[in-house]
């Protein structure tokens, strides 16, 4: 039975010592998850210029690049898609420990990578790994947290990711740092940042082996068997009109927040690199200086743009408990679309770096209100399966993002270019693609206002 004077307590004292333990287990998964995918974005270029036949064009490299980026957001659908069913089948706590342990494993296997077509086999499977984590995560701590504290704790642990993508951005400073000082070569740095980051996932693992089923989840699931309903059904799901049209409009949402983010937002390692080995290079400084210090530089500008970012999801947890879930979604896609090209269009340098927090405020505020809000769509015996398709469905549609990106700037850039030129038709790409944010405002007036709603179930 709940207690009715927790809901006037701090959401973190209305836990109690084993909810405790789920909220920290589960946000160091996802926490752990987002470093991952933030090692690969500082990662990539030197990867694909590694791995690429030598003498192949900065244009060509970005291409492939965008084709890497693509080929794991692929994986991260399919996992998505996999796991999220097997998480209402077989429980929330076993299929998380599953995905970490795979996402951890073939994180370090990147590394071992000899050309581009198995670097991005690994991606591929680093993926399904990781695709799994955010719906596993969020309906593990939905169910198991007071309804209370629901909002409030799932904001936080979508908050927490930017402590894993800070942790990244560390990764690449000091890396880049004992390239500068001639420890690692430069060659070779992609590789060491893949092997460090698949630690501590991997470490993770065997804590999570102490993780239980949530109470509801298991009474639903016994009731299930009883009465014949299908848990973790995407034919059930879609069958049903009620939760056919939250999948559907919740994945035009999150396509919204996934493509801007993933194809526009987390490029702009690509133009803080560009710009400042640009500069560089004018000023005759070496090629291997200049390596150190695009890596230092888009590491800094990844830590500024995750502690905005962290602020963000802070702020937009606070404020869907003020003024509700849709109208924080309108307000988050129309900043996020903005910022995005007020970014790209404005970045000329160092002193500019701040512009990056700004963008992170606003893209990935965004995430929070998905964390908090798609749980609240379906029931308990559809919650991991259908958060796990509004998040990773659209990520087929989104791994379109990074490629179109990759192709506009083919087709602005003309064959003779100058680095200005490469670094504009980037500018230019990413400010085109940003008017994908309106779909999810779009997206949103079809959906259901669910502030101080109990979670929904089938009857």
């Amino acid at each position: 039975m709940s207690n009715p004077t927790l809901s006037t307590m701090p959401w973190w004292r209305q836990l109690d010592r084993y909810q405790w333990f789920v909220f920290v287990v589960a946000s160091l998964a996802w926490l752990f998850d987002c470093l991952d995918q933030q090692l690969f974005l500082i990662a990539r270029n030197d990867a694909i210029t590694s791995l690429m036949p030598p003498g192949t064009g900065q244009t060509d490299i970005k291409l492939y690049g965008g084709y890497a980026t693509s080929i794991f957001v692929i994986g991260w659908a399919t996992g998505g898609l996999i796991f999220g069913s097997l998480g209402d089948q077989i429980g929330r706590a076993r299929t998380l420990t599953i995905s970490v342990l795979m996402y951890s494993v073939c994180t370090g296997l990147s590394a071992l990578s000899t050309g581009w077509i198995d670097f991005a086999m690994f991606r591929f499977l680093t993926g399904l790994g990781v695709g799994g984590v955010f719906g596993l995560a969020v309906a593990l701590v939905a169910d198991t947290v007071p309804p209370s504290a629901r909002t409030a704790a799932l904001g936080t642990l979508q908050a927490l990711s930017a402590v894993g993508n800070v942790t990244a951005a560390i990764i690449g400073i000091v890396i880049g740092k004992m390239v500068v000082a001639g420890n690692i070569s430069p060659e070779n740095s992609w590789k060491v940042i893949f092997l460090v980051g698949s630690i501590p996932a991997l470490l993770c693992v065997f804590i999570q082996m102490r993780l239980k089923e949530p109470e509801k989840w298991v009474a639903a699931r016994q009731a299930g068997k009883a009465t014949g309903v299908r848990f973790g059904s995407y034919a059930s799901m879609l069958s049903d009109p009620r939760w056919r049209k939250h999948s559907l409009f919740g994945m035009m949402l999150c396509v919204a927040g996934v493509i801007g983010l993933w194809g526009i937002g987390f490029f702009s390692p690509e133009l803080v690199g560009d710009v400042i080995g640009n500069s560089l290079r004018q000023a005759g400084t070496s090629e291997s200086e200049i390596a150190g210090a695009r890596s230092y530089w888009i590491s800094v500008n990844m830590i500024v743009q995750n502690l905005g970012s962290f602020s963000g999801m802070l702020f937009f947890t606070w404020l869907t408990q003020k003024i509700g879930r849709r109208p924080a979604f309108v307000i988050g896609y129309l900043a996020a679309m903005l910022t995005t090209i007020a970014y790209f269009q404005t970045f000329n340098g160092v002193n500019d770096i701040w512009k990056s927090g700004l963008m992170g405020f606003c893209q990935l505020g965004l995430f929070a209100l998905f964390a908090i809000y798609l749980p609240e769509l379906f029931p308990t015996r559809l919650r991991s399966t259908g958060t796990s398709f509004c998040y990773n469905v659209g990520r087929f549609l989104a791994a379109s993002g990074p490629v179109t990106l990759g192709y506009l700037q083919w087709f602005l850039v003309p064959k003779d270019a100058v680095a200005d030129q490469r670094i504009d038709a980037l500018r230019d790409a990413a400010s085109y693609m940003s008017v994908i944010f309106l779909l999810g405002i779009l997206a949103v007036a079809f959906l259901p206002e669910t502030k101080d709603q109990p979670l929904p179930e089938d009857v």
